[in-house]
């Protein structure tokens, strides 16, 4: 069986990108004046102006930390609301203000261009935009030299990474890089094994679910004829659907649909059959 063509939409330009970087370098706060990395006075005594000096900072620095935690809100807001250009467009202004309070250096703003490049594979369906600010949070993370100071932290940085590693996996997915995707979904899946083991057995609020991951692996793996796994791997996702939506969900199928047709190319025509009636069922119930 012929797979359809997967076209890839692409953009020539993101103005709204180029703008929020742009203000980014022009309001980006020194890392000497920076809160939480300031240096202490080299006097015994701090002076008035001292004092007023940091005062200062403090205030101009609660105002671009008070922007983030809002748009972060917003964002949830949006989405629900399926406003997808506009939830687009906080998740941009989230790096800007990552940038200017925490610097482009820091994993936070590598958590900011994770979760945009997130946005523009599902929210926008650019892939191309995606990958480009997946790459540009994976190089942040290679080169940063801090370390982090909690568990938390800790586990952000997992999430961080399980995100950034699915982006870059399913625009690999839709470019035909067969290979590069499964090496990239790997890697998201080995850090969503540590999370999750982390949490030791509690709820941990990824945005990337575990069905979707186990399908983009099906999907690779189909991609690079490995048939046999990629059977293992769709089985699995209607084992999590079923488990968390019941056997009577609408997501179940284009999951059988998809084994169908991996069924079909291992020659098992009964077996494909089969799936296609539960998706017939699916499809009336």
């Amino acid at each position: 069986m012929r797979a359809s063509p997967i076209r890839i939409p692409t953009v020539t330009s993101d103005t709204d990108w180029d703008f929020c970087f742009h203000l980014s370098q022009q309001t980006k706060i020194p890392e000497h004046q920076r809160t939480d990395e300031s240096s202490p006075t080299s006097g015994s005594e701090e002076s008035e102006e001292d004092t007023k000096a940091k005062e200062k900072v403090i205030d101009h620095m609660s105002h671009p930390r008070e922007k983030l935690a809002q748009s972060q809100k917003k964002i949830a807001q949006l989405i629900k609301g399926k406003k997808n250009i506009e939830a687009n467009k906080e998740l941009i202004r989230c790096v800007t203000l990552s940038r200017i309070i925490f610097g482009e250096e820091h994993w936070k703003c590598a958590q900011a261009l994770a979760t945009l490049a997130y946005g523009y594979l599902t929210l926008r369906g650019l892939p191309a935009q995606a990958k480009k600010h997946a790459e540009s949070a994976k190089n942040v993370l290679l080169t940063w030299k801090g370390t982090t100071t909690s568990d938390k932290e800790e586990k952000q940085i997992l999430e961080t990474l399980v995100m950034l590693y699915y982006t870059l996996g399913v625009v690999c997915l839709l470019q035909n890089h067969g290979r590069e995707a499964y090496f990239n979904l790997q890697k998201s899946e080995r850090n969503m094994k540590e999370l999750r083991e982390s949490y030791k057995g509690g709820t941990c609020g990824l945005q990337v679910s575990e069905k979707d991951l186990t399908v983009a692996l099906g999907r690779a793996s189909l991609a690079n004829c490995r048939l046999n796994l990629a059977l293992v791997y769709f089985e699995k996702a209607v084992d999590n659907v079923i488990a968390n939506k019941g056997d009577s969900t609408s997501e179940l199928v284009s999951l059988y649909q998809e084994i169908a047709q991996i069924e079909q190319l291992r020659r098992n025509h009964e077996q494909a059959i089969q799936y296609l009636h539960q998706m017939l069922l699916g499809c009336i119930l």
